[in-house]
């Protein structure tokens, strides 16, 4: 098939998948075209059977904010007209749904779109309800809806009351590309966060819990990532005096290179859709303390292939590190356990097919969905 995918490209979850589900599916042997304003994260240039269509907004004085809905409905339709494209699957319903819809509205041709949902769809329409009917316009124009949890797919039925199939495929990983390295591991005791640094992530409970842990262990901190919560943590690290231990390493392309030389992942967020980086982490044997919340429950099964506590429970999210870091058996059993569950449940040779099989589904369908 050639699929067109628009995402954001920056640094987040949703961006991530889009970019992984890409690169899975150009192994596949489809043909895909990312249609984004700037080079999705992890895509490298030369990639096989993948293709990059810049999104370019005009700045007129006419106009108070760039037109950037407009300019990649116009983009999406050039794009599926002259590649042929069967079908588009946007990640993120605002506003790539309705750019989406719109292609398909110019297209003289049947050109179907799916929406996947990841999270922040719902809640920035929580924040902001003038975005509310356009947002579950676009999710029941599209030919198929998917979501990344159970959890997703209660709270978007809840939230917008529609009737739409919302179909659940859980976030994926490769488990060659990220896999266990013992060797890496043997020099030092290290906890890594990955986020992008924003309030929800709770950056700062990272940085109290590991002076908690540096009571006890002899220990790092490597923290993943960049945002506007960075300089609060850079701060709050020296005012703990644990400034020395704490490793910001800003943004990073190739996490599978890092994770496996870690012990632990913390991850406290306030919610999570699914909890991505969890998974990456699990699947290179390297056990989570995560928070009780969102989907984070669907992927981590509590005490066995990893732990969750409740959210702002810095003491319990210390107490569980200290357990990894110390106990070598315990943290032996769980890396395994988390390394089978990234395989048996959630690696790409099971998930990848299921969204072949909606592309198939659409495009079999005699009408588009109403």
């Amino acid at each position: 098939m050639r699929i067109g995918i628009t995402c954001y490209p920056t640094y987040g979850g949703s961006g991530i998948v889009a970019t992984e589900l890409g690169l899975e599916l150009a192994n596949r042997g489809h043909e895909i075209h990312f249609i984004t304003y700037a080079n999705p994260i992890r895509l490298d240039p030369g990639t096989p059977r993948i293709h990059y269509h810049e999104v370019e907004v005009s700045n007129y004085p006419l106009f108070q904010y760039p037109p950037y809905c407009l300019a990649l409905a116009s983009r999406m339709y050039e794009v599926a007209e002259r590649q042929a494209l069967d079908l588009l699957h946007v990640h993120y319903a605002i506003p790539h749904s309705i750019s989406a819809l719109l292609a398909q509205q110019m297209s003289q041709r049947r050109l179907p779109f799916i929406t996947t949902l990841h999270g922040t769809d719902i809640t920035l329409v929580g924040a902001d309800p003038s975005y509310f009917p356009i947002t579950r316009f676009s999710i029941e124009r599209s030919d198929a809806v998917t979501t990344i949890s159970e959890y997703m797919r209660r709270r978007t039925g809840e939230f917008f009351h529609t009737g739409k199939q919302i179909e659940v495929i859980h976030n994926f990983v490769n488990c060659v590309t990220y896999r266990p390295d013992p060797e890496a591991q043997a020099h030092g005791k290290r906890i890594m966060h990955i986020s992008n640094f924003r309030p929800v992530k709770r950056v700062n409970d990272c940085i109290r819990a590991f002076a908690l842990v540096r009571r006890e262990v002899e220990a790092e901190l490597v923290m993943a990532g960049d945002g506007p919560d960075r300089g609060p943590a850079e701060a709050l690290a020296r005012e703990l005096g644990v400034e020395d231990a704490v490793i910001f390493l800003g943004k990073q392309d190739h996490v599978e290179r890092l994770i496996p030389r870690m012990h632990a992942l913390h991850l406290p967020s306030e919610l999570e859709s699914f909890g991505l980086a969890a998974l990456e982490a699990m699947a290179c044997g390297v056990v989570p303390v995560a928070t009780r919340t969102g989907g984070l429950p669907e992927l981590v099964t509590d005490g066995h292939d990893g732990f969750l506590e409740d959210v702002g429970d810095i003491q319990r999210h210390a107490q569980r590190l200290i357990e990894i870091l110390t106990d070598d058996k315990l943290r032996s059993q769980m890396s395994a356990a988390a390394r089978n569950t990234a395989e048996t449940r959630f690696c790409t040779d099971l998930l990848i097919p299921r969204y072949e099989a909606v592309y198939r589904n659409v495009l079999a369908a005699t009408s588009p969905a109403l």
